[in-house]
C-alpha cells in the first residue's frame, strides 16, 4: 500500500533533516568537497582519466577540470561539477554526489552511468541543474529528488528509468525544464500535475505512458509526447470506453397492444432466416479462405479478446538467410504472394496486414527520385510508419525480396530500421519505424533563419556524430556496403534536436536506371557515374557535404526545389579558406559562439578533408566517426552550462 502523501513530505523533512545534521553524511567545507570527488572519481573513472591530481590542496581554481568553485563568507565550495561525455562507468555512490552541499550545477550526461539515481541526491538542497542524459541509469526517481525546491532544469532523457510521473513532481516549484523522454515510464500523467513554470516538458517514447495528457501539459508540443500510448490534446482525442447508457424502459414493457399482428410475425421470422443465412454463408467464406491459404511457415498472429486474429507473414534476416541471396530461397510459404505484407526478422507486437496499412490516415513527407515517401499512423494511433512507395523498380520477386532482407538485418540505434515491405506487379514499397522529428533539410532550410538559430554548434556536432556512426555501421558490412544516398533531407533529427538517424539507406539497389537522380545532386562524389553503384569512399563526399551544410547553413547546389540558395559546397568552401576569410564559412547563428572556436575549426577540416576529389585522399568512415566523437567530447566539456542558455546545454 502506497504511504499518504502527508506521510512522504514528513519522511523526506526528516532524510533531508538528518542528512545536514550528521557530520558522517555531510561535507559541510571544502575539504569534504574535495574527498567526495575523489570518491566519486575512484568509483566512475577507475582508468583515471579524469586530470585530478589528488596532491592539489584544493580541487578549485581551475586545477580540476569540469569543477567550479564560488567563494563566500563560510569559504570556498564547489558549486558546479560538470564531465560530459567523459566515458565515465560505474554507479554513484552515496555519499559522494549527495556530499556536495554547496552544488548548484550538475552535469554527468553522456556517460556510461549505470544503477540508480543516488538516494542521497537530496543533501544537494541548492542545486538548480541536473543533467543525467544519456547513460544507462535504472529504477524510479529517488524520493530525496523531491526535496530539491530550487531546481530548474531536469534532464533525464536516455535512460532506463522506471516507475511514473507522480503528483511528487509538483514539489519543483520552480522546475521549467523536465526531460525525462526515452526512459521506461509507465502508468498514467496525474490529472493535477501542475507546475506552473515549467516551458519544456518531455515524455516522448515512454512506450508504457498511457491515459489523457493533463490540461496543463496540453500546450506542450505534440512531439513531446511522441512514442507513447497518451491521448487527448495536443495529441489525437482519447477513444470513449464508457458505452453509451440504455434508454430506459418503460413501466409497461411492451407495446400499447400487447400483442403482434400477423403480418409483424412473419416479418419478424423472414428477417431471423435472412440473418442466419447471411451469418452462415459469412463463416462458409472464411472457412474456404483459411483452407485456400492456408497458415503459412513462420507467420504469426495475435489474437486479442473480441477481434478476429491478423496473420502476417515473415522472412528471416537472420545470418544464414541473408547470406543465401540467390542460393536456395526462402520457404515458399514465407514469401510473399504479391498480396501481403511481408515482414523481415519477425511480426511486430501489434500485427497489421496490407489492408489495415492502405486504410491508415497517410501524410506525405517527401517525393524524390526514387518514390515518395508516407507517414502513416494505424487506426488507433499506434504505430507510426514510414512508408517508401518506389519507383521504377524492375526486380524479380525473389531479387526484391534479398535485397529487402539484407537491409532488414541491419540494426543500429543510428539507423531507421526496415521493418516489412510490399511486391506486386503494379505497386513495390517498403515501411519503415518512424523516428525523430523532421529532415536536418527542413530544419536548416524550409525553417529558414529561425530553425537553424534553434541548432547551436554542440548540437550540430552532435547530429553529424549520430550520422557518422549509422554510415560508418553499414560500411561494417563490407567493401561492397554503402548508404549510396547520403544529404541532408535523409538524416532525421531527434525531437529533442541532439541525436539523429539515417534513412533511405540502400534504396537505390531497388530501383532502375530511370529513377536514378542527375549527377549534379550537390552531394554526389564527383567520381560516382551509377548511383546504384556507389562506393564507401563516395559516401564519404556525400557526408562530407552534410557537415559542411550543417557548418554553413547553406544548401548544395539543386538540393532544394527552386535551387535558389544552392551553391557547390565544398568549391565555395574552399574559396572562402583560400582567401583567408574562414569566419564567412560559419552560419550567422553559430559564428560568434564562445569557447568552441577550435572545434568548429576541426569540424570543418573534417569536412574538408571528406569531400577532397581524390577519393584515396578521403579518410574512412571508421575515422570520421572517431574523430567527430573527440571533438563533441571537447564540445560538451567547454559549453556554458550556466542558468542563462542551461536549456541549450541540457538538449546538447
Amino acid at each position: 500500500m502506497a504511504r499518504p502523501i502527508g506521510a512522504r513530505v514528513v519522511l523526506r523533512l526528516v532524510v533531508v533533516a538528518l542528512l545536514v545534521v550528521l557530520p558522517g553524511h555531510v561535507a559541510p567545507d571544502l575539504a569534504g568537497d574535495r574527498a567526495a570527488l575523489l570518491a566519486l572519481r575512484d568509483a566512475l573513472d577507475p582508468g583515471q582519466r579524469l586530470p585530478w591530481d589528488p596532491s592539489a590542496p584544493t580541487p578549485c581554481g581551475g586545477q580540476w577540470r569540469g569543477v567550479v568553485c564560488s567563494t563566500s563568507v563560510s569559504g570556498a565550495r564547489v558549486v558546479e561539477l560538470r564531465l560530459p561525455a567523459k566515458g565515465l562507468i560505474g554507479t554513484i555512490p552515496v555519499g559522494t554526489v549527495g556530499n556536495l552541499t554547496a552544488l548548484r550545477k550538475l552535469s554527468l550526461r553522456f556517460n556510461a552511468i549505470s544503477g540508480g539515481i543516488p538516494a542521497d541526491v537530496g543533501g544537494c538542497a541548492e542545486l538548480r541543474v541536473l543533467s543525467l542524459r544519456s547513460n544507462r541509469l535504472t529504477g524510479a526517481v529517488p524520493e530525496g529528488f523531491f526535496s530539491l525546491a530550487l531546481l530548474n532544469k531536469v534532464d533525464l532523457a536516455g535512460n532506463h528509468l522506471t516507475g511514473g510521473v507522480s503528483l511528487e513532481f509538483n514539489s519543483l516549484t520552480q522546475l521549467d525544464t523536465l526531460n525525462l523522454e526515452e526512459n521506461n515510464l509507465g502508468g498514467t500523467l496525474p490529472a493535477g500535475l501542475n507546475l506552473p513554470n515549467l516551458a519544456q516538458f518531455n515524455v516522448s517514447f515512454n512506450a508504457q505512458l498511457t491515459g489523457p495528457v493533463p490540461a496543463s501539459l496540453a500546450r506542450m508540443p505534440a512531439s513531446a509526447f511522441f512514442g507513447t500510448g497518451l491521448c487527448g490534446a495536443p495529441l489525437a482525442s482519447c477513444a470513449n470506453s464508457t458505452p453509451p447508457a440504455p434508454p430506459p424502459s418503460s413501466p409497461g414493457g411492451g407495446s400499447k397492444s400487447g400483442k403482434l399482428s400477423r403480418w409483424a410475425i412473419v416479418g419478424i421470422i423472414v428477417g431471423a432466416v435472412f440473418i442466419i443465412l447471411l451469418v452462415m454463408g459469412f463463416f462458409v467464406c472464411l472457412r474456404r479462405r483459411r483452407a485456400a491459404a492456408g497458415r503459412p511457415a513462420g507467420a504469426a498472429a495475435d489474437v486479442h479478446e473480441g477481434t478476429a486474429p491478423i496473420t502476417v507473414t515473415v522472412v528471416r534476416t537472420d545470418r544464414d538467410a541473408v547470406r543465401q541471396s540467390h542460393s536456395p530461397p526462402l520457404a515458399p510459404a514465407m514469401i510473399s504472394d504479391g498480396k501481403k505484407l511481408v515482414f523481415l526478422g519477425s511480426a511486430p507486437e501489434r500485427p497489421y496486414d496490407l489492408e489495415t496499412l492502405l486504410q491508415a490516415s497517410a501524410e506525405v513527407l517527401g517525393k524524390g527520385a526514387f518514390g515518395t515517401t508516407y507517414r502513416a499512423t494505424i487506426d488507433g494511433g499506434d504505430p507510426v510508419l514510414v512508408v517508401k512507395k518506389l519507383r521504377e523498380v524492375h526486380l524479380s520477386e525473389n531479387e526484391f525480396r534479398d535485397k529487402a532482407a539484407a537491409l532488414g538485418a541491419l540494426h543500429h540505434d543510428n539507423l531507421a530500421r526496415l521493418r516489412a515491405y510490399f511486391y506486386s506487379k503494379e505497386e513495390k514499397f517498403l515501411v519503415y519505424d518512424f523516428v525523430g522529428a523532421g529532415s536536418l533539410s527542413a530544419l536548416l532550410h524550409n525553417n529558414g533563419v529561425e530553425g537553424r538559430a534553434r541548432l547551436d554548434f554542440t548540437a550540430r556536432a552532435r547530429i553529424s556524430l549520430a550520422a557518422a556512426r549509422g554510415v560508418a555501421f553499414i560500411h561494417r558490412g563490407g567493401a561492397k556496403s554503402s548508404h549510396g544516398n547520403i544529404k541532408s533531407s535523409n538524416v532525421v533529427i531527434t525531437a529533442t534536436r541532439d541525436g539523429a538517424y539515417v534513412a533511405d539507406y540502400g534504396i537505390a539497389q531497388f530501383v532502375g536506371a530511370a529513377a536514378l537522380p542527375r549527377r549534379g545532386a550537390g552531394y554526389r562524389a564527383p567520381e560516382v557515374t551509377d548511383a546504384r553503384t556507389v562506393p564507401q569512399s563516395a559516401d564519404v563526399y556525400s557526408f562530407g557535404v552534410v557537415v559542411l551544410e550543417l557548418l554553413s547553413g547553406r544548401a548544395p547546389a539543386h538540393a532544394l526545389p527552386d535551387s535558389a540558395a544552392g551553391v557547390d559546397l565544398p568549391r565555395w568552401v574552399r574559396s572562402v579558406v583560400q582567401e583567408e576569410w574562414t569566419s564567412e564559412v560559419f552560419d550567422s547563428a553559430i559564428a560568434n559562439e564562445p569557447r568552441v572556436e577550435e572545434e568548429m575549426m576541426r569540424l570543418l577540416q573534417l569536412g574538408m578533408e571528406c569531400t577532397e576529389q581524390r577519393p584515396d585522399k578521403r579518410p574512412s568512415m571508421a575515422e570520421v566517426e572517431v574523430r567527430i566523437e573527440r571533438i563533441v567530447e571537447d564540445a560538451c566539456r567547454k559549453a556554458d552550462f550556466s542558468s542563462t542558455d542551461g536549456s541549450r546545454s541540457v538538449s546538447a
